[in-house]
């Protein structure tokens, strides 16, 4: 009888064990699906909004942020986990420094050493209803929303429970910079002295080497604007980061118009409406 005890226990415990070896390996899979299908849902968002409907931004982000938040609510995280959490804290933050980048781009453009790099063509070429759309309306929408819940929200917490905080934003700055490859793609021409700044001048006989400088230069410093979101979002939430994207892209489409014409680029218009140099029409 004590045989069939230890048996019957044995048995018990064999299933338990394998029960919750199942379960563990079931969790797994489910973490690196909803990991994969967020990846996924970048990926798609990003050619949308850069090559393919870029007007349909707003509701392409919208969207695919709702995809990614049901994503990882299903997977188990919560809503703190995602950093929505520390919002008046997060606030005060993202406010202090909207206000500074304020600061910095008004000191810009009334320097005229530096006053080209924030005459932005997208802007420039644009009307003042398209302008305030884009800083009103697919900045908020079709930018920050999505990057700020989609990597500093759903992909750093689906990262941090598998992996830790480290390797979480390790990974979410890496795929943060290369998703900025098209945007910059596009710099090259709507902002030509930032452009040039940033690759050089190209080296004889290599035409691309301006463009992969360019866009390399890109990749690395967004990738490091996402350690520095990735931090602001653990000391205030998602609220300070949203908040200091916002100021830093939709001032720029505001301060690009601001910025007076730089003399010495021969693509400024001049004072009487024409291109420098050419006196106008």
């Amino acid at each position: 009888m004590g045989s069939t005890a230890g048996s019957a226990t044995r048995s018990a415990i064999r299933s338990a064990a394998g029960s919750t070896t199942g379960s563990a390996t079931g969790s797994g899979a489910g973490e690196h699906g909803a990991l994969a299908g967020a990846v996924a849902v970048l990926v798609a968002a990003n050619v949308l909004n850069n090559r393919l409907a870029p007007r349909l931004a707003p509701l392409t982000s919208a969207a695919a942020t709702g995809v990614l938040l049901a994503l990882a609510r299903r997977s188990g995280l919560s809503w703190s986990e995602l950093g929505f959490h520390r919002c008046s804290r997060g606030v005060r933050i993202g406010g202090a420094l909207a206000a500074a980048v304020a600061g910095v781009y008004a000191a810009g453009i009334s320097v005229p050493a530096t006053r080209r790099f924030f005459r932005d063509e997208r802007a420039l070429s644009l009307s003042r209803a398209r302008v305030l759309e884009e800083a009103l309306l697919q900045v908020p929408l079709g930018t920050v929303l999505l990057e700020e819940v989609g990597f500093r929200g759903v992909f750093h917490a689906l990262v941090a429970r598998s992996y830790g905080t480290g390797p979480a934003t390790a990974a979410g700055s890496v795929l943060f910079g290369l998703w900025h490859v098209l945007p910059a793609i596009d710099m090259m021409t709507a902002n030509p002295a930032l452009s040039r700044l940033a690759s050089g001048d190209p080296a004889p006989g290599r035409p691309g080497w301006g463009v992969t400088r360019a866009v390399t230069g890109a990749v690395v410093s967004t990738g490091l604007a996402g350690v520095v979101f990735t931090e602001l979002r653990r000391r205030g939430g998602l609220a300070a980061p949203s908040m200091f994207h916002l100021a830093t892209n939709s001032l720029g489409y505001l301060f690009a118009r601001l910025a007076p014409p730089d003399p010495s680029d021969p693509s400024a218009p001049s004072e009487t409406g024409g291109p420098s140099g050419t006196g106008g029409p």
